[in-house]
C-alpha cells in the first residue's frame, strides 16, 4: 500500500506536503509532486497538508484518478527527492481557486 499524488497537485506543486514526510519520499518535475511508492511508508501525514486535496491512500483513491499509481511509481524513481518546501509554482493561487479551494 502507498499514498499517492494526482493531478490536482499539477500546476500548482504546493509543497506542504513535503515538510511532514518522514522518509523523503516525495519528487518533482517541473509540474508537480511524485511519491515513490518503496520509499512511502503510508504514515499519511502528507494528505491533511495538501491545500488542493491531490493526495490519496490507494485505498480511498477514486477509480478515475486509478492511473496515478503507476504514474507515481514509474515517474517518482527518475526526479530529484525534495525534503524541505519550495514556493509553489507561478499561478498556483489561481490553479487552486480554479479547482474549488
Amino acid at each position: 500500500m502507498t499514498t499517492i499524488v494526482t493531478d490536482n497537485c499539477k500546476g500548482c506543486r504546493f509543497t506542504d506536503c513535503v515538510a511532514v514526510c518522514p522518509v523523503a519520499c516525495f519528487h518533482y518535475d517541473d509540474e508537480m509532486l511524485y511519491i515513490d511508492p518503496d520509499v512511502c511508508i503510508d504514515c499519511s501525514a502528507c494528505i491533511p497538508e495538501c491545500p488542493v486535496e491531490a493526495i490519496y491512500e490507494i485505498d480511498n483513491l477514486p477509480e478515475d484518478k486509478m492511473e496515478w499509481v503507476e504514474i507515481n511509481a514509474e515517474r517518482a524513481p527518475d526526479l530529484p527527492v525534495i525534503d524541505e518546501p519550495m514556493e509553489a509554482l507561478p499561478g498556483a493561487e489561481e490553479r487552486k481557486t480554479e479547482l474549488g479551494f
